[in-house]
């Protein structure tokens, strides 16, 4: 791993100690120079060793507890969530799936140093090998290869940070912000990405009035898909639980990746105040021949949707347009600082 600090290692700091020793041997007692250079290499390695040891940090993640490197020398990441801040940290991956990263938001995207691990759906696991990582860190669109990384770098430490069922969201983006910051004592560009976000989330619930309803979509390939309220939904959907915002249609859903089927009519219908849009395609790369169709004129052109009070009132929200490829802290700050800025327009 590469990074952007120039602090000394503990190995430096060991062997300084050990020549200011030796020095301080040689000139109190020149006579017993051989016993003196013996208490001076003794006490070299109680040094070197209590500095390796504080070269690690205890972290908790999904699978338990970890000691942790906070020098590691290879670094591999497949957890989309986590590019944006490793880069806001100065930290450059080994290998990383460069294919799945948008190349206006990533600095990592074209960096041809950093081994290409592929997509999800035909990774190239053999970078991983590699690499010779002494951390990963893995999740959401990779998280089924656990078990393979584990037996490809056996050696590795590998750190899983997932929304847990049943928890924040928002808390659990905190939760992965936090224990990268311990990994790579950024601590404190950890603790402004989580005060940025907070401060968004702040205006979000005191601009809200608790009443307006509030859609969550999805578009892809030209087509509109229902996002559920609470944790099954993507993306939008647990929004709905840290803002207590009010459904305008009350449909659970089956596919938590893309969405469910939904009408315009039953959009119609339910007349949500506010729509959250997630616009899939905007930024992946289309195949051939296929067609890219913005969310913006899905929506606002569709006559069927033409007297909905939010797009009547101009009441709807599009997150980021890398947002399906981030999904990271910083994402869901501009997220929620876009619906900030449009609940008190709208006061």
């Amino acid at each position: 791993m590469r990074s952007s600090t120039g602090t000394p290692g503990p190995r430096i700091l060991g062997g300084l100690c050990v020549g200011v020793i030796a020095l301080l041997g040689l000139s109190a007692c020149g006579s017993d120079a051989a016993a003196d250079e013996a208490g001076a290499s003794e006490t070299a390695e109680e040094a070197g060793g209590d500095a390796e040891g504080s070269g690690t940090v205890t972290i908790q993640d999904d699978h338990g507890t970890h000691e942790v490197s906070t020098d590691p020398s290879s670094v591999v990441v497949t957890d989309n969530r986590s590019y944006r801040t490793l880069e806001a940290f100065g930290v450059e991956p080994t290998a990383a799936a460069r294919s799945l990263m948008d190349a206006q938001t990533h600095a990592y995207a074209e960096d041809e140093s950093i081994l290409d691990l592929g997509n999800h759906r035909e990774p190239d696991l053999e970078n991983v090998v590699a690499a010779e990582p002494d951390l990963i860190i893995n999740g959401q669109r990779f998280q089924d290869y656990y078990e393979d990384l584990s037996a490809l770098a056996p050696d590795a430490t590998i750190l899983e940070f997932e929304p847990q069922p049943e928890a924040d969201l928002v808390e659990e983006l905190i939760r992965k912000t936090e224990s990268l910051g311990e990994v790579f004592g950024k601590e404190d560009v950890a603790a402004e990405l989580v005060e940025e976000l907070q401060t968004e989330m702040t205006r979000v619930q005191d601009a809200y009035d608790g009443e307006s309803t509030v859609m969550g979509l999805l578009t892809s390939g030209g087509d509109m898909s229902y996002v559920a309220p609470g944790p099954d939904g993507r993306a939008i959907g647990p929004v709905f639980d840290s803002f207590n915002l009010t459904p305008a249609l009350e449909q659970e859903g089956e596919n938590e990746s893309h969405g469910d089927d939904i009408s315009v009519e039953a959009i119609a219908a339910a007349n949500p105040d506010w729509l959250l849009l997630l616009d899939r395609d905007a930024r992946l790369t289309l195949d051939e021949g296929e067609e890219y169709s913005p969310a913006a004129e899905i929506v606002e052109d569709s006559a069927a949707l033409a007297n909905v009070s939010a797009v009547e009132n101009d009441q709807i929200v599009y997150l980021p347009e890398n947002f399906y490829l981030t999904e990271d802290i910083q994402a869901y700050t501009e997220f929620f600082r876009d619906f900030a800025d449009a609940l008190e327009a709208a006061e």
